[in-house]
């Protein structure tokens, strides 16, 4: 028979789950797991079986953004999808795809623009920051392709219309599977230039 969780456990992962989302949203931290643990320090909480998953502090970031700061985080946000369509049509012979919180729309005011790029040799990509004069920084990413098998990818790190764009550089066939999300564990969701323009003209 399946337990159910008792009300002041439920009450307890929704506060934690809240707290999670103020200290992302005003601390500008991006990490799921940073923001349980000062969450739970905060609050007083030693139970690590009481910490909320990251889709109920992704839900909780959402709400807490629709409630506190509307205004504030809509023009973030479309500031932000804009710098990412930017560097897209900058970077399109890579095809490149939005993933992350600027995609969701929970992206903080403090959070990267994360997009995937697909090269036959990630060095190519480096060279087209080079030709056009943008400043960068080659970085390496671990990614979680399935439940198994966590692999790293070259990536790179620049600004777009002042706005700071994560970059992770998979090879040409990394197009066909996303790899898993770091909320839910499903694919990642990805979308193209076209898809972002969609979601800024609504």
């Amino acid at each position: 028979m399946t337990r159910r969780a008792s009300p002041r456990n439920s009450n307890l992962r929704r506060a934690l789950a809240q707290e999670a989302a103020r200290i992302m949203a005003q601390h500008g931290i991006h990490d799921f797991l940073t923001a349980k643990r000062k969450a739970a320090e905060r609050l007083g909480v030693a139970d690590s079986a009481a910490l909320p998953r990251n889709t109920e502090i992704e839900d909780a970031l959402a709400e807490y953004q629709r409630l506190f700061d509307a205004n504030g985080h809509e023009q973030s946000l479309q500031e932000q999808r804009r710098a990412a369509l930017h560097a897209m049509h900058g970077l399109s012979q890579f095809e490149p795809r939005l993933v992350g919180p600027v995609l969701a729309g929970t992206a903080t005011a403090h959070a990267d623009i994360q997009l995937h790029l697909f090269a036959d040799r990630p060095e190519n990509v480096t060279l087209e920051l080079v030709d056009r004069g943008i400043a960068h920084e080659v970085t390496e990413r671990r990614v979680r392709l399935d439940a198994e098998r966590i692999k790293a990818y070259p990536g790179l790190r620049f600004a777009v219309d002042n706005r700071r764009v994560d970059a992770t550089v998979f090879p040409l066939d990394g197009i066909r599977q996303a790899p898993v999300s770091p909320v839910d564990g499903k694919p990642m969701r990805r979308a193209d230039a076209a898809e972002l323009k969609t979601l800024l003209d609504r």
